[in-house]
């Protein structure tokens, strides 16, 4: 036996070869004695099976992809915490699933959030007349910022956020200008909102919600 397959084997961890044959319970052993190894097999045994779950969930592929990796360090972290009462496999099921659900619920409160706010609440109003000289400077950068990110996005996008905001049109009549979808209007005003109240969160010009 390789010298080095001696020493692997002395310290209770099997050589790179023969981790593919290892049952769940052996990964589970050798994850706890930090075994990086081990834990890239588990990784590579379940990414695609707890993926799969995550994405049936989330229906979006960064956001379940996210979410998976969040799963896999969950596992690595909390290792000691699982008991056996189930499989290996079932308990980061339960992991997964519990990441996803945290992931929904922020999405629908981000969602109403946006929703509850309108991109006017954040246009400087001349109604409130003269301001200090660094609320005027904060307010100065956070229009540029917006203007910079709206001329960042595609045509259409712009097209949509206008016809939404100046035209007042229906999220079905913009779709049928457009011919695009209602969930992809949809989720490009919700982009673009979202991009707004995090630059006024950035940029101090939403301080007043």
């Amino acid at each position: 036996m390789p010298r080095q397959a001696e020493d692997t084997r002395a310290k209770g961890i099997e050589p790179m070869g023969s981790l593919c044959e290892l049952s769940d319970q052996e990964l589970l052993e050798g994850i706890r004695k930090a075994s990086e190894r081990h834990f890239n097999e588990l990784y590579n045994r379940y990414f695609k099976r707890i993926y799969a779950f995550v994405h049936g969930r989330l229906r979006n592929h960064a956001d379940a992809e996210e979410i998976t990796q969040e799963t896999f360090v969950s596992v690595f972290r909390s290792i000691e915490n699982y008991r056996g009462q189930a499989s290996l496999l079932s308990w980061i099921f339960g992991i997964a699933k519990n990441l996803s659900n945290n992931s929904i619920r922020r999405a629908q409160n981000q969602r109403q959030k946006f929703d509850s706010v309108e991109p006017e609440h954040f246009v400087p109003n001349p109604s409130l007349g003269a301001c200090a000289p660094d609320d005027e400077l904060h307010m100065q950068r956070y229009v540029q910022t917006i203007r910079e990110q709206l001329e960042s996005l595609a045509e259409w996008q712009r097209g949509v956020f206008e016809m939404r905001h100046f035209e007042n049109l229906s999220i079905p009549e913009i779709a049928r200008r457009t011919d695009r979808s209602n969930d992809a209007i949809r989720s490009s005003l919700y982009r673009i909102k979202r991009m707004m109240i995090e630059s006024a969160e950035l940029d101090g010009g939403g301080r007043n919600l």
